[in-house]
């Protein structure tokens, strides 16, 4: 049998897609919570493995050459998953370009925007003191309407991202385009984004990696402790 791996989570989009990851790849894993909204991933033993105090993280005591490995970074972790176990990276060159160009995508651009487009939609307006800023607003709401509208068109005729296969690609946008109303969209406008949406929640995995301690989640418009720990953080 497979060694558990060790997954340091919290219930967040980023999160999701290794719960999601690991779920489809029928890994066992071990988790570990990492409570974002107290502190926890300042904890030095943490940041041996997590050196920009951000969550996901894993440890797979079976590494390569089977050695430990840690890794940080949800795309790097949905990577290596991909090679550790051969699935979900498409089946040859062309296809594993067009995973990565999404994967990509997601990382550094849909993850970003949508997280900013939250900040400042929810969060930063029940701040003490508030700060409803309409400019920040505008500019991040419509980036994300930008993003979605590229990634309807990639959609058009395709099952998934990357083409007619479910892949790592989809594992990372799913968990952050599932929570448009969060960023003030009208999914009907993206009605091949809307299927896929889903399709992919259709996947039993799917279902059960966005499950994972789901009664964790906070409403943190109303935690004011947590956004002194999220949205005040400075170097330590």
């Amino acid at each position: 049998m497979t060694t558990p791996i060790d997954l340091y989570y919290w219930p967040t989009p980023n999160g999701w897609k290794i719960t999601i990851a690991l779920e489809e790849m029928g890994l066992p894993y071990n988790l570990h919570l990492v409570n974002i909204g107290a502190g926890d991933q300042f904890a030095p033993e943490f940041l041996e493995i997590s050196p920009n105090n951000r969550m996901p993280a894993i440890v797979d005591p079976d590494g390569p050459d089977g050695a430990p490995v840690s890794i940080f970074e949800s795309g790097a972790i949905l990577q290596y998953l991909a090679r550790k176990t051969g699935k979900f990276y498409g089946s040859n060159e062309r296809e594993r370009i067009a995973v990565e160009e999404w994967l990509f995508w997601q990382v550094g651009g849909l993850g970003p925007m949508a997280g900013q487009a939250h900040h400042f939609l929810k969060y930063a307006p029940s701040m003490e003191p508030p700060n409803d800023i309409p400019y920040a607003k505008d500019r991040y709401r419509n980036e994300v309407n930008r993003l979605y509208g590229v990634l309807d068109r990639r959609l058009e005729g395709r099952e998934y991202v990357a083409g007619d296969f479910f892949s790592i690609a989809d594992m990372a946008i799913w968990p952050w385009a599932s929570l448009w109303k969060g960023q003030e969209q009208d999914i009907e406008l993206f009605p091949n984004l809307k299927a896929w949406l889903d399709r992919c929640y259709a996947r039993p995995a799917v279902q059960k990696g966005r499950a994972v301690a789901k009664d964790k989640r906070q409403n943190l418009q109303d935690n004011k402790d947590a956004q002194k720990v999220l949205f005040g953080q400075k170097a330590r």
